[in-house]
């Protein structure tokens, strides 16, 4: 027998007139009928509030209109796909049957549908925290496990010390000479290294004096935090927030970006005396090296639009994964 799901809600003639052609069709396709009233399940009203009535049987979904013949040809399909399904895997019909118990696979992915936001949260906290926790593991002479933190995320950021915050110092920053930032001393002025020595300054770590560096570059603590910032916002919501239209995210979360990062980078090269024969087609582009500002800014807008577009995306597919499994589950 067939388990057949009427979508409906009050006063709705519609629905009357479905439900009138789904008792009329009884004997051609016997089939157990639920009635769920979507006025009762948020969710359900967001999904269905302008297609009711909807008739859900095994893999198939109609939406309105339709008709009674449309109705038995869905069931007819419906019938022949269970009775199919029923030869060649008897067992798998007791497993999805109200009741039974479920695989640990199927529970363990309801949990996760029911809770992704949270373990999202807590790895993009635990991501952006050990940073942190790096340079106060330094400051307390606890080396070995901070050293760690540093080579782990060496490969994962630049970690150029010039482009990092300092925690315990004299300075928050310690900037190239080219970023222009006056009150504070330049990176080489501080350490008395080549601020052009790239690998020099990504492996510097910091002094008691200088202060210790965060794992992770300016830019990249801004897009992170960012990311749990609206994490912790769209949990607060209740998961509720649509997502951003492509084109917002494009225009302030990608754009802003590329112009700061890919044109300090394209300045830079440029300015390579080997690359010396690129410059008459890239003249426009003078030296540069951006600022803790505009890196912060622009990562936070990067960040926090990336959010914003993808985890409302993610919740939609977790909506659906919930209902699916909590069928399977007798829920």
């Amino acid at each position: 027998m067939l388990n057949l799901t009427l979508f409906s809600r009050a006063d709705c003639r519609l629905c009357e007139q479905a439900r009138q052609d789904l008792t009329a069709l009884q004997e051609q396709y016997p089939h157990r009928l639920v009635l769920v009233d979507i006025d009762n399940d948020p969710d359900l009203l967001e999904t269905y509030g302008f297609d009711i009535p909807v008739v859900k049987v095994g893999p198939y979904t109609i939406k309105a209109p339709f008709d009674r013949p449309k109705l038995a040809m869905t069931l007819g399909a419906a019938q022949d796909g269970q009775r199919h399904l029923e030869k060649i895997d008897a067992e798998q019909k007791k497993q999805t049957q109200r009741g039974h118990d479920i695989p640990k696979g199927e529970r363990f992915s309801y949990w996760i549908s029911r809770h992704y936001l949270l373990v999202f949260n807590l790895f993009v906290f635990l991501y952006v925290g050990l940073p942190f926790l790096a340079p106060v593991l330094m400051k307390v002479d606890v080396t070995t496990p901070a050293v760690a933190i540093y080579r782990v995320y060496s490969g994962l950021c630049h970690q150029l010390s010039f482009r990092s915050w300092f925690l315990f110092g004299e300075q928050p920053i310690y900037p190239r000479e080219a970023a222009g930032l006056e009150n504070y001393l330049t990176f080489q002025e501080a350490t008395g290294l080549d601020e052009q020595g790239l690998l020099a300054a990504r492996s510097f770590i910091g002094t008691d004096l200088i202060g210790y560096k965060v794992a992770l570059c300016q830019r990249d603590v801004a897009i992170y935090g960012a990311i749990l910032f609206f994490g912790l916002i769209f949990g607060l919501t209740g998961r509720r927030i649509k997502p951003l239209p492509l084109w917002i995210w494009l225009l302030i979360g990608l754009v802003p970006v590329g112009l700061d990062g890919g044109g300090q980078l394209l300045s830079q090269i440029i300015a390579d005396p080997a690359l010396e024969f690129l410059q008459p087609y890239f003249g426009f582009l003078t030296y540069r090296e951006s600022t803790p500002f505009l890196r912060t800014l622009t990562g936070f807008l990067f960040g926090f639009t990336t959010a914003w577009f993808g985890y409302p995306l993610v919740e939609e597919t977790m909506v659906d994964a919930r209902r699916l499994l909590s069928v399977r589950r007798g829920a």
